[in-house]
């Protein structure tokens, strides 16, 4: 499987004959890709950690200009070669144009300075993606982190007044979110405490999705 400039080839289960490649070439699609992406994401996070490059980022579907699946026999598939392949075309779901042009919207704010970004939105991102990626003590503990600066930032925020219950749910969360981060400190989370970092984090992605909408 190619994504970009990169190859990840699965040797985990051998397609016994043309036939089988074949079969299973016409069945695969975004699953497939998407298993692809994890293995190659898995492999930037700890070339990023052993590298100490902070530079170097996960990379996303959207973010793919040419992916293609297909089959290969031994060193064929590492030189970029295929017995067959085919190209995998993403097609975003439909959106209104309201919806589409939301973030565009926002960034011109910014952009202009008639809008500032908050510390947290920078840290909630990076938990999201520790999260979606299965690095659950990273997330633990960058959601604590998160959570503290969202306190701190959409109170002092222009929009603090129509945040009231958004900043009452936060806070509610405070505690039970620093037990996880305790506990991903001593090692992998459990069941309750995974719960608890993924709707913390989802609070405060809705307190921020809120406080963008106020400032609108």
């Amino acid at each position: 499987m190619a994504t970009g400039r990169a190859t990840i080839i699965d040797v985990g289960t051998p397609l016994g004959t043309p036939e089988q490649a074949r079969h299973w070439l016409a069945a695969a699609g975004e699953v497939e890709l998407s298993a692809g992406l994890e293995i190659l994401n898995r492999a930037l996070h700890a070339f990023r950690l052993v590298t100490t490059d902070p530079h170097l980022n996960s990379v996303g579907r959207q973010q793919t200009l040419v992916a293609r699946i297909g089959f290969g026999v031994g060193e064929q598939v590492a030189d970029g070669l295929w017995t067959d392949a085919r190209e995998l075309h993403n097609r975003p779901s439909r959106q209104r144009r309201t919806r589409v042009l939301e973030p565009q919207a926002r960034l011109a704010g910014v952009l202009a300075g008639r809008e500032r970004i908050l510390a947290c939105e920078e840290l909630a991102l990076r938990a999201r993606l520790d999260l979606d990626q299965g690095r659950d003590r990273e997330a633990a503990l960058q959601v604590v982190v998160a959570l503290d600066a969202a306190l701190a930032e959409l109170a002092s925020d222009r929009a603090a007044p129509m945040l009231e219950d958004r900043l009452m749910e936060l806070r509610g969360q405070r505690d039970a979110a620093a037990l996880a981060g305790q506990a991903a400190l001593a090692g992998p989370l459990g069941d309750s405490e995974r719960e608890t970092v993924v709707f913390t984090l989802s609070r405060i992605e809705a307190a921020l999705r809120a406080r963008a909408v106020a400032n609108a």
